[in-house]
C-alpha cells in the first residue's frame, strides 16, 4: 500500500454523556473499561502512529497525556464541524500526496481488516475517495447513500433529512471515508456551513466531488454493528454488548 495517512477528529465533548463521563472529552470515555479512543487507534493501525494525527480540543490534555507523542496531534480550537477538523490539518498535509483515511473517536466498533480492506481497494480503483457502507435495519435515523440511474453514488443524506422514500434506502453510510489527499485538501475550502448548527460537513466532501467530475466509490461491510457510535448512554450499553459478543466469539 502507498503512502497513508489517518486524521481522527476527537475534539469534541460529549454533552449528552456528562453525566457518566464527568468531564472527560468524548474519545476518552471508557467503553469495555478503556477509553474509546484506544479502540479506534487500534482499528487504525495499519497506518503508522507518526502518520496518525488525532484532533483534539475539549480536555485535549487528557488525550495527549494518555497517548503520548506516539501521534501527531492538530488542535481544533473551535469546534465547527468534522469538515472544520479536517481543515485544521491542511498545514500538516500541505506536502503529502497520498490517502487519507478519516474516522472518529467516538466510533469503537470498526474492524482493522475492513479498514484495511477499504483503503486498499481505494487505492487499486485510483478513486479520489471511497466511502464505507453497510446495512442496518436498526439504525433508522442513519444517513442513506443515495445513488444515480447507474448505480453510482450520488450524495449522502442525513437520517433526519430524509424523505419517506429515501428513508426506506438500506444502505447507510458508515461515516468512514478514504481520500486521495490532494482532492480532499483541494476541495475542503468549498464546503459550507448553511445548516441549523452552522457546521463544515466532511460527509459533503463526495458529493462535491462527484459534481467535479472525480471518482467516488463505496466498500460494504456486512456487519452493521460496526456503525454504531457512542452518543448517549444507552449507545454505550450496546457497544459493550457488541464488543463483549465479539470477545466471546474469538474465545
Amino acid at each position: 500500500m502507498k503512502a497513508i495517512r489517518a486524521i481522527i477528529p476527537a475534539a469534541g465533548k460529549g454533552s449528552r454523556l456528562q453525566k457518566v463521563s464527568g468531564d472527560l472529552p468524548k474519545a476518552m470515555f471508557t467503553v469495555a473499561k478503556r477509553p474509546m479512543l484506544e479502540f479506534v487507534l487500534e482499528n487504525v493501525s495499519f497506518v503508522d502512529k507518526k502518520d496518525t494525527f488525532i484532533v483534539v480540543g475539549y480536555g485535549k490534555e487528557k488525550i495527549m497525556e494518555h497517548f503520548g507523542d506516539r501521534y501527531c496531534y492538530v488542535e481544533q480550537k473551535q469546534q465547527l464541524g468534522t469538515g472544520h477538523a479536517v481543515m485544521e490539518c491542511a498545514e500538516a498535509f500541505a506536502d503529502f500526496d497520498g490517502s487519507v483515511l478519516i474516522t472518529f473517536g467516538d466510533m469503537p466498533l470498526f474492524r482493522r481488516e475492513e479498514m484495511e480492506a477499504m483503503c486498499r481497494q481505494h487505492e487499486e480503483n485510483g478513486a479520489d475517495c471511497t466511502l464505507m457502507t453497510a446495512e442496518n435495519p436498526s439504525l433508522k435515523l442513519w444517513a442513506r447513500v443515495l445513488r444515480d440511474e447507474n448505480g453510482r453514488f450520488s450524495r449522502v443524506v442525513e437520517g433526519k433529512d430524509c424523505t419517506p422514500e429515501q428513508a426506506n434506502i438500506k444502505e447507510l453510510f458508515s461515516g468512514v471515508m478514504v481520500f486521495n489527499s490532494k482532492s480532499l485538501f483541494r476541495l475542503l475550502p468549498q464546503l459550507g456551513c448553511a445548516n441549523v448548527q452552522h457546521e463544515y460537513y466532511i460527509t459533503e466532501v463526495p458529493e462535491l466531488m462527484v459534481k467535479h467530475g472525480m471518482k467516488v466509490e463505496t466498500y460494504f461491510t456486512k456487519d452493521g454493528d460496526d456503525l454504531r457510535g457512542i452518543n448517549t448512554p444507552e449507545d454505550l450499553e450496546a457497544c459493550e454488548r457488541i464488543l463483549e459478543q465479539r470477545l466471546l466469539a474469538r474465545l
